[in-house]
């Protein structure tokens, strides 16, 4: 794990993952790549209490970025202690419009019926918001003060030297000189506006 992203969802995180799959050459984890109702239940469960064991739960990956993984960015970044922690923010304004308008509001719609991937999804996500971030995301003051409290503990906690603040938008200098990796010769990757989003949703995905 090279890469530990501490930024909530909403902050440019679809983006970041391309774009770290580009410079490290393997996968980034994102809520993305939780389709799988075993996976779910591994984050369900550390949201509860017991966690996996990390190296063996993120073998695949190469960095990790995005809800759910974000929630959990102290027991992350100390069971990696080499990797870089990068955390993404925005505005927090801004943050809460794109947050309340998606992620929020595409969760608070699940079923209550569906396949088994799809309801362990949705008990995962309700765990890990309650446990992890806010119990009550629909009030849009406590929500920005959570994630300014997030954002703050990770400044405070992490050593400067290995914290990568980052804004959507820098584009690939930051990252690549964190990492000390070449810039690459093309676009920084753009993905998941909140259009995007809310379509997967309506299409049922």
């Amino acid at each position: 794990m090279k890469v530990v992203g501490a930024g909530l969802g909403r902050t440019g995180t679809a983006s970041l993952k391309s774009a770290l799959e580009h410079l490290l050459g393997g996968t980034c984890h994102h809520m993305f790549e939780v389709d799988s109702a075993e996976q779910a239940r591994g984050w369900h469960a550390a949201a509860e209490g017991n966690p996996p064991d990390w190296h063996q739960f993120l073998a695949d990956y190469t960095a990790l970025v995005d809800w759910p993984g974000a929630s959990f960015w102290p027991e992350l970044s100390e069971a990696f202690p080499d990797a870089l922690v990068l955390l993404s923010q925005r505005p927090l304004d801004e943050w809460w419009e794109s947050v309340n308008a998606t992620i929020f509001r595409g969760w608070k719609g699940s079923p209550d019926d569906g396949d088994d991937g799809t309801l362990a999804r949705r008990d995962m996500w309700q765990s890990i918001i309650k446990n992890r971030f806010l119990a009550d995301t629909s009030d849009r003051k406590s929500s920005i003060e959570a994630a300014a409290a997030h954002n703050q503990a990770v400044i405070d906690t992490i050593p400067a030297d290995r914290l990568l603040i980052y804004t959507p938008g820098d584009g690939w200098e930051p990252i690549c000189e964190a990492l000390g990796l070449p810039v690459p010769d093309i676009d920084y990757p753009h993905f998941n506006s909140r259009q995007d989003f809310l379509a997967r949703f309506a299409d049922g995905e």
